[in-house]
C-alpha cells in the first residue's frame, strides 16, 4: 500500500487547490465538479427548445421599411391638372422630410397618390410623427378655394405583405360579381380568425344601383337633372334629429333621435320622389330605369389551372378543367399582425376555408391557395433545420472516428447545448427562424464545434501522458493549457464577422442574422467550453488503466501515423523549399475541397419557390 506523494493528488476527484492556473483552468476547476453545471446546462437545453416553439417562422427576414401612401383628392380635376397643381408642390414639401429615400407620385383623375418611403434604420412611430408635422405645416402651399380637400396618409410595413392568397372561381360561368359576394361572406368570417389583420378582395368589381335616364319623360314631368340629383342625395341621408327623455330605466337620460336612412336595394332608389308634377308626385323609376348591378371593374382577376392541376396535384380540382383555360375569379389575401407566427395564421385560415366549404362557399366555387406564405415558410424552416441537424452529427460522427466514443457524446452534448442557447439568445434579439438566421448557424456550425473539440483533444491527450494523474487534477490543467489561444481564437473569428451587422441599407438588416448568431454562437461555445465541457469530461472520460484505454480509435491511429510518415521528413528535412511547396498544395486542396462543399450545400437549401397555379392580376 502507498501513499500518494504531494506532487500526486489522490484518486479523490479533488483538484490541487494550491496549483496557480490562469483564467480559462481557474473557470475550469470551479465547474468541473460543481452542482450548478448541470442545472445550467439543463436550463440552456429547455430555453432553447422554448425559443425553437415560440419563434414565429419566416420565409425571409421582416425588413420592415416604414412607407406611407399620401393621397391627396382633388375632385372634378383631370389627371394633367392634379400632376401639375398638387403633384409636383406636393413632392416639395414632402421632400423636407428627414431620412426620406425618396419619393414619387401617381396624378389620377380626381387624386394624387404620393408613395414616400423612409430610410432603413428609422422607427415607424418617428417616421410618420415627421410625415404628419410637415403636411400640417405646410397647409397653404395651395391656393385657397382651389377645391383641394385634406391629404389622407395611409402607412405601409412588412405586415401589410399577405400570408395568404385564396383565388375563388367557378367553372360555371359565374361572373365576378357572383364571386365577389361569396368573397365578402368569407372575408367576414376570416378575420375572426386570431391573428389575422386585414382580409380584402381584389377583382370584385363591386355592387351598384344605375340609374339610366330618359329625357323625353323628364321634360314632359318637367323634372331638370339638378332636381333630381338633389333628391337623391336628399333620400340617401341618415342624420341626428334631436333628442327625448328616456325614464325606462329607472333614472333620466336621453335618447338620440334620427331620422332617414341610406337606400339598400334599387326598388328603395326607385321610390324616391323627385318632383311634384299636375298635383302629383314623381318618382324616379317614372323619369328613369333603375337597375342593380356591377360597378365599372377597376382590376380584374382571372384563374388559369396550370399542370400541376393536370397531373392531379390538387385534389380538389375538377377533373374536367384543362390547362390554359381562362375562369373569371377573386382573390381574398390576408395579412397578419405584427409578432404573429406566420405558420400558424396561415394553417389557421386553411382550417376555417375547409370549414366554409358547401356552407359559405357553395360547392361549384372553388377555392385554390395562390399563395402561402407559411407553408413555405415551414417547409424551408424544416429543411434547413434537418440540415443543422446532419451537420451536427456530421461532425460528431467524425470526431467520435478521430478521439473516441466516450469523446464525441461530450463534443454533441456541448455543440446541442450551444445551439440550443443561440436559438434562445436569437429569439431574445428579435430574429426569426427564417433561412438566413438557420443558415447562420449552419455556417457557424465548424467554428462553434472547435472550441469544445480543442478542450476534449488537450484533456484526452494529458490522459494519454500522464494515465496515473486523477481526471480532477488534469482537466483544469489542459483547459489552461489551451485557454489563451482559444480565447484569442474566438474573439479574431467574432471580430471579423462583427462588422458585417453595421452595413446600412436593406442589405444590413436582411443578412444581420449571420454576423449576429454566429457571434453569439461562438461566444456562448467558448463559455460552455470552459464550464460544461470539464464537468462532462470528468463524468464521461474512460478513468480506466493503461495507454490503450485512453489513446484514439484505430482509423484515429491511422491517421497519426500517416501523418507521423508524411511530416516527420518534411519537418527533419534541411530544405524548407519542399515544406513551403507540401503547405501550399495542401492548402489549394482545401480551398477547393471547401468551394465544393459550399456549392453542394447551397445547391441543397431550398431557395426555390414553385408554383403551381397562376393569377393574373391587371391593376390601374
Amino acid at each position: 500500500m502507498t501513499t500518494p506523494s504531494p506532487s500526486m493528488p489522490p484518486s479523490s476527484g479533488q483538484p490541487d487547490q494550491v496549483e496557480a492556473l490562469g483564467l480559462s483552468g481557474r473557470i475550469a476547476r470551479q465547474f468541473q465538479a460543481n452542482a450548478l453545471t448541470p442545472l445550467l446546462a439543463i436550463v440552456a437545453m429547455l430555453l432553447g427548445l422554448f425559443a425553437v416553439l415560440v419563434t414565429p417562422r419566416e420565409e425571409e427576414p421582416q425588413i420592415n421599411v416604414t412607407m406611407a401612401n399620401v393621397i391627396i383628392p382633388f375632385p372634378g380635376a383631370s389627371s394633367a391638372d392634379v400632376e401639375k397643381m398638387v403633384a409636383g408642390p406636393a413632392e416639395q414639401v414632402l421632400s423636407q422630410i428627414h431620412g426620406i429615400e425618396h419619393t414619387y407620385s401617381v396624378s389620377r383623375p380626381g387624386a394624387a397618390v404620393l408613395t414616400v418611403q423612409f430610410q432603413v434604420g428609422v422607427p415607424r412611430t418617428e417616421a410618420l410623427v415627421r410625415l404628419y408635422d410637415v403636411l400640417n405645416a405646410n397647409k397653404d402651399w395651395l391656393p385657397q378655394g382651389l377645391g383641394v380637400m385634406e391629404p389622407i396618409v395611409k402607412p405601409k410595413g412588412i405586415d401589410d405583405v399577405p400570408v395568404l392568397a385564396v383565388t375563388l372561381w367557378s367553372q360555371d360561368g359565374q361572373s365576378a360579381l357572383e364571386l365577389e359576394r361569396v368573397a365578402r361572406s368569407v372575408e367576414a368570417e376570416l378575420k375572426r380568425v386570431k391573428g389575422t389583420r386585414e382580409v380584402q378582395t381584389i377583382g370584385g368589381p363591386g355592387q351598384a344601383v344605375h340609374v339610366w335616364l330618359e329625357p323625353a319623360r323628364l321634360r314632359e314631368r318637367g323634372v331638370s337633372v339638378q332636381q333630381l340629383q338633389q333628391a337623391v342625395a336628399s333620400a340617401n341621408l341618415g342624420m341626428p334629429s334631436g333628442t327625448v327623455a328616456d325614464t325606462s330605466a329607472g333614472s333620466p337620460g336621453m335618447l338620440t333621435v334620427e331620422t332617414g336612412e341610406f337606400m339598400r336595394s334599387a326598388d328603395e332608389v326607385g321610390d324616391i320622389v323627385v318632383a311634384v308634377s299636375q298635383g302629383r308626385p314623381v318618382y324616379l323609376r317614372e323619369v328613369a330605369r333603375v337597375e342593380a348591378g356591377a360597378q365599372l371593374p377597376q382590376r380584374h382577376v382571372w384563374f388559369t389551372p396550370g399542370a400541376a392541376m393536370q397531373a392531379g396535384a390538387d385534389a380538389a380540382a375538377p377533373a374536367a378543367v384543362q390547362p390554359g383555360q381562362v375562369f373569371p375569379a377573386v382573390t381574398v389575401s390576408v395579412t397578419k399582425k405584427p409578432g404573429q407566427n406566420a405558420v400558424d395564421v396561415s394553417r389557421a385560415v386553411r382550417v376555417r376555408l375547409d370549414e366554409l366549404k358547401n356552407t359559405v362557399i357553395p360547392d361549384n366555387v372553388h377555392v385554390t391557395v395562390a399563395r402561402d406564405y407559411g407553408e413555405t415558410a415551414a417547409e424551408k424552416a424544416n429543411k434547413l433545420i434537418q440540415k443543422l441537424a446532419f451537420a451536427t452529427a456530421s461532425v460528431i460522427v467524425l470526431v467520435g472516428f478521430a478521439l473516441g466514443k466516450r469523446e464525441a457524446v461530450i463534443v454533441g452534448l456541448a455543440v446541442i447545448l450551444t445551439l440550443t442557447a443561440t436559438l434562445f439568445a436569437s429569439w431574445a434579439w428579435g430574429f426569426t427562424l427564417n433561412r438566413v438566421s438557420l443558415f447562420a448557424l449552419i455556417f457557424s456550425i465548424g467554428i462553434l464545434v472547435d472550441d469544445a473539440i480543442v478542450v476534449v483533444e488537450n484533456i484526452h491527450r494529458h490522459r494519454m501522458l500522464t494515465p496515473g494523474v486523477p481526471l480532477a487534477t488534469i482537466i483544469p490543467r489542459a483547459v489552461d493549457e489551451v485557454g489563451g489561444p482559444t480565447i484569442l481564437a474566438t474573439l479574431t473569428v467574432i471580430a471579423a464577422l462583427l462588422p458585417m451587422a453595421f452595413v446600412s441599407g436593406l442589405m444590413g438588416p436582411y443578412m444581420s442574422p449571420i454576423p449576429i448568431n454566429s457571434s453569439m454562437g461562438m461566444a456562448l461555445s467558448l463559455g460552455i467550453a470552459f464550464t460544461v465541457t470539464p464537468w462532462l469530461a470528468l463524468k464521461l472520460t474512460d478513468t480506466r488503466a493503461g495507454h490503450e484505454a485512453h489513446g484514439p480509435g484505430k482509423i484515429g491511429r491511422g491517421l497519426q501515423s500517416v501523418f507521423s510518415r508524411t511530416l516527420t521528413p518534411l519537418l527533419a528535412s534541411a530544405g524548407k523549399r519542399w515544406l513551403l511547396l507540401v503547405g501550399i498544395l495542401v492548402a489549394l486542396l482545401l480551398s477547393v475541397g471547401l468551394t465544393l462543399i459550399q456549392a453542394v450545400v447551397l445547391k441543397m437549401l431550398p431557395f426555390d419557390n414553385k408554383s403551381e397555379f397562376q393569377v393574373v392580376v391587371d391593376m390601374p
